[in-house]
């Protein structure tokens, strides 16, 4: 499937008159490129001061970061599992985005690049081959390992029915249990990898920056 028909939701829920966020598109327009062979994808961790505080976790799949929202934040202490709830797909270029969304836009609220990075798919089958990533993620259970700024190790995004009936992952740190102490930092003291402010300050700057 092609970006523009993966962004279709995304773009349905934004006005870009009002919004900064990256529209996507073609790869002209994007912002960020698919990645190259040999290349490893990307990923990017947002903290978003929305209705309710929450981390977005993304992941560069083809042409398209597949998303998920993350209520206390991707864990580096082994073992921690971490309840992830889909979203929509978002353009490449949405990596880079920071800023504050229009009181009254889908996401309201401000946003910080917590972490960025590359990951490695470590996906295989029973025999030991590697299996493609989207084909995993869309059976279900995909394994990775990060190689950012903040997060790095092997993680497993793996997807369950909620009570509710529809679909929600659980992301876990795997590896054998550490030491405490090395889980979510505090959001609101948190700092952006990408410019060194917190949510205070970009909301204080106007998304400006």
């Amino acid at each position: 499937m092609a970006a523009e028909d993966r962004l279709r939701t995304y773009r349905g829920k934004r006005d870009f008159g009002r919004t900064r966020e990256p529209a996507g598109g073609t790869r002209e327009s994007s912002g960020g490129q698919p990645a190259e062979e040999g290349e490893r994808p990307r990923f990017v961790v947002q903290i978003h001061d929305a209705r309710r505080m929450h981390f977005d976790f993304r992941l560069q799949v083809d042409d398209v970061l597949k998303s998920w929202s993350v209520p206390r934040g991707p864990s580096a202490e082994p073992g921690d599992k971490r309840l992830a709830v889909p979203t929509e797909d978002h353009p490449l270029a949405y990596e880079d985005f920071e800023g504050v969304i229009p009181k009254g836009e889908y996401g309201g609220g401000t946003v910080i690049v917590w972490d960025r990075g590359t990951y490695e798919p470590l996906s295989h089958d029973r025999r030991g081959r590697p299996v493609d990533f989207a084909e995993s993620l869309a059976h279900g259970h995909a394994t990775f390992r990060l190689h950012g700024a903040k997060l790095h190790g092997e993680y497993a995004l793996t997807r369950f029915r909620g009570r509710d009936g529809e679909d929600a992952w659980l992301l876990v740190r795997r590896g054998p249990a550490g030491k405490a102490g090395h889980g979510t930092p505090d959001p609101r003291r948190a700092r952006s990898v990408r410019t060194g402010r917190t949510l205070a300050q970009v909301a204080a700057d106007g998304g400006e920056g």
